[in-house]
């Protein structure tokens, strides 16, 4: 019996992995086919408010969307445009398995695609930011990419789960925030998207803790302590981060209390047992900056107090 050898870069963990979960893989693509909705851009923009930009040249006193609105807009168009990159990345990641990594691949990226269609004719069509700017936004980010290597199949799960849970909440916040019911309705579909995106690679990284739970561990404490959304190369992209945050549609507690903490709990990263000394140190060092991501959000909730700087309401 000849013995298989890896592809440079893909580790013997990678492909074991990979072809250990992919029956779980194919269950949960079987699970996310029978729920997902079928939509379609098209019908979610109000193109009877569409006028011709060479007769009617875009001004900015068009836009219904001011401040942190346009400015959430334009993040999350920027970021869900970049597709391409995270096509690459995705499928480097599964690429090295069969049959459902792949079909799943081919699904995700066919999913995502609908958003930022939907996303830029809403906000052309709507006048809600100069289409000029936009566009060079566009083109600048897109031949930036998202300049990153594809990661081993447990960094790469737990960063998507988290990531996509980040993006759900954010895009929701965003709609809420634009006192817009256009803007909203958008946004509440592209939500219902990535929180199925999230249930899979949730459950497929719980699938992947019964397997190697100290490897996996040190994975989710390795992508919860370097986290960064995916458009953090936009530029002014700090600058923007924060005034999203001081309106309340993503910050410090949101991504402690409604991202890290429900996928945590689900893990019971908490109860597992068994693990290696590394493991436990990294849940240790976990549990550690939890503890200052808490003290640090109620920092900052106390000074947005004393400055009555307005927030959106939290979610009911």
């Amino acid at each position: 019996m000849t013995d298989t050898i890896d592809p440079p870069g893909v580790s013997a963990l990678d492909r074991r992995l990979l072809t250990e979960l992919e029956p779980e893989a194919g269950r949960l693509l079987d699970r996310h086919l029978k729920v997902a909705q079928e939509w379609f851009p098209h019908e979610y923009i109000p193109y009877r408010l569409g006028r011709d930009f060479d007769r009617e040249p875009w001004t900015p006193d068009q836009p219904r969307l001011t401040g942190v609105a346009q400015t959430s807009f334009e993040i999350g168009l920027l970021t869900e445009d970049n597709l391409p990159s995270y096509h690459r990345l995705i499928h480097g990641m599964f690429g090295r398995g069969d049959g459902a990594w792949l079909s799943w691949v081919g699904r995700w990226t066919a999913e995502e695609g609908r958003h930022a269609i939907v996303l830029r004719d809403y906000l052309t069509v709507t006048r809600n930011l100069d289409p000029v700017l936009l566009e060079r936004g566009r083109m600048a980010q897109l031949q930036q990419g998202y300049d990153h290597d594809s990661p081993d199949t447990l960094h790469g799960l737990a960063y998507v789960a988290f990531q996509e849970l980040a993006t759900r909440i954010s895009h929701r916040n965003t709609g809420r925030y634009s006192d817009d019911p256009v803007a909203d309705r958008i946004m509440v579909r592209i939500a219902a998207d990535e929180n199925l995106h999230m249930v899979f690679y949730r459950d497929i990284l719980k699938a992947a803790l019964a397997i190697e739970p100290s490897a996996a561990v040190r994975a989710i404490v390795d992508e919860v302590l370097k986290f960064e959304m995916p458009g953090a190369g936009i530029p002014n992209f700090l600058r923007k981060a924060a005034e999203i945050a001081k309106a309340g549609i993503y910050d410090l507690r949101v991504h402690r209390d409604e991202v890290l903490l429900p996928i945590l709990r689900h893990w019971g990263i908490f109860e597992l047992t068994g693990l290696d000394a590394a493991a436990e140190e990294a849940r240790r060092r976990l549990a550690e900056h939890l503890e200052k991501l808490d003290a640090a959000a109620q920092r900052f909730e106390e000074r947005l107090a004393s400055s009555r700087v307005p927030r959106i309401a939290p979610a009911g």
